[in-house]
């Protein structure tokens, strides 16, 4: 059995992580992975501060899926606080949150076509993403940080003009991506080095907690907590998944899911045309603690919150997908038959480092002893 390393640095990874193969020649048997070169340790950053700064602060977390952190830090306060959202604002969130799944799934499905080497699908992905980044610039006046979402609702409503401009762009896209998913189904390549690799089955995602479209790829569509968000309910949205469990099947339902979000801001857009009146209520801070889960793009994604009357926050959690789809790809790679399979199937779950090194240790400066920092 030999070791070969990944990283921390290394040109198929986004982030630092260092990934230790285990081999017997090109069979790839286990992996160990190093996690702690990007530590930050952003919850212990808030405590003590106003949660305005910290919603600024959440939305940091991940540069990808930014969005999706500031919509579940407000929507736990005002769960924790009953504070009413307007409708406007509720349709405005979905719309917005589901360009940022979009363009999420995109680069996703991109880097994956890069590691495989069809480069020329991995690059027409990026293109078409750009479209939609400029919609969400249209939207928040941002591309990535957008400082969109309030506790109380969201800062900006939109104008005749932007509609007119969602509408339009919303359907070109649509038509582009298609064809996209068309290549990517069709193509002898992909489906050489994705169909039957990294495959990992029912029991195995339940054992260690995958989340988002790596559940959803093996079999379990009620992992999709916007079956569970009462503006979703109302949009009668409908998860997507497949049973395959594979590399094939991962990156197909992250494909499919861009189209159910194109309905989804259709549906979203006629809800908000039929909703009037403001996008922001005031809110009144209690003091008070509670919990809020939602669909980040890679997966559930948890915030729990415990606040003072002065809004100042006293602790807080935040619990992003990718560290329990980490654990998943242990299981994946004892079924790719080569280094090159197990490096496309680690692609394949669209691991976020940034999102999930957040954590801090507390060092006994008299002891030496390390404890991990918990609420």
């Amino acid at each position: 059995m030999n070791v070969v390393p990944i990283g921390p640095i290394h040109p198929i990874l986004k982030e630092p992580l260092r990934i230790k193969l285990l081999v017997e020649g090109e069979n790839v048997k286990g992996a160990e992975i190093d996690m702690g070169y990007v530590h930050r340790g952003i919850e212990r950053i808030m405590e003590g501060k106003h949660y305005l700064k910290c919603i600024h602060l959440s939305e940091r977390v991940c540069g990808i899926c930014s969005y999706i952190h500031t919509q579940s830090f407000a929507e736990c306060i005002e769960n924790m606080c009953d504070i009413e959202v307007p409708e406007k604002a509720k349709y405005l969130r979905v719309i917005t949150c589901e360009l940022e799944r979009i363009h999420s799934h995109l680069i996703a499905a991109a880097v994956y076509n890069l590691t495989i080497e069809h480069e020329t699908l991995g690059i027409w992905m990026l293109n078409v993403r750009e479209s939609i980044m400029d919609l969400l610039e249209l939207i928040t006046g941002n591309r990535v940080n957008m400082g969109f979402n309030v506790v109380g609702g969201v800062r900006l409503d939109l104008n005749k003009e932007i509609l007119d401009t969602l509408h339009k762009k919303i359907d070109e896209f649509e038509e582009d991506v298609k064809n996209i998913i068309e290549a990517f189904e069709t193509g002898p390549l992909i489906g050489m080095r994705s169909k039957h690799i990294g495959k990992i089955g029912y029991k195995e995602i339940m054992k260690t907690r995958a989340a988002g479209p790596v559940a959803r790829a093996s079999g379990i569509p009620e992992s999709d907590w916007r079956l569970r968000h009462e503006t979703y309910k109302a949009l009668n949205f409908k998860p997507d998944w497949r049973n395959e469990g594979d590399n094939y099947a991962r990156m197909m339902v992250r494909h499919d899911e861009v189209l159910t979000s194109v309905e989804l801001i259709r549906r979203a857009l006629e809800h908000y045309a039929e909703s009037s009146g403001i996008v922001r209520n005031k809110a009144e801070i209690r003091a008070t603690e509670g919990e809020w889960y939602n669909e980040a793009h890679r997966g559930e994604v948890y915030y729990k919150i415990a606040i003072t009357d002065g809004g100042l926050i006293k602790r807080i959690i935040i619990r992003t997908p990718t560290v329990m789809n980490l654990e998943a790809y242990k299981y994946m790679i004892k079924d790719c038959p080569t280094i090159a399979d197990a490096v496309a199937t680690y692609t394949s779950i669209d691991p976020c480092v940034s999102c999930t090194e957040r954590t801090i240790q507390l060092k006994d400066l008299n002891t030496g002893k390390l404890s991990d920092y918990k609420i």
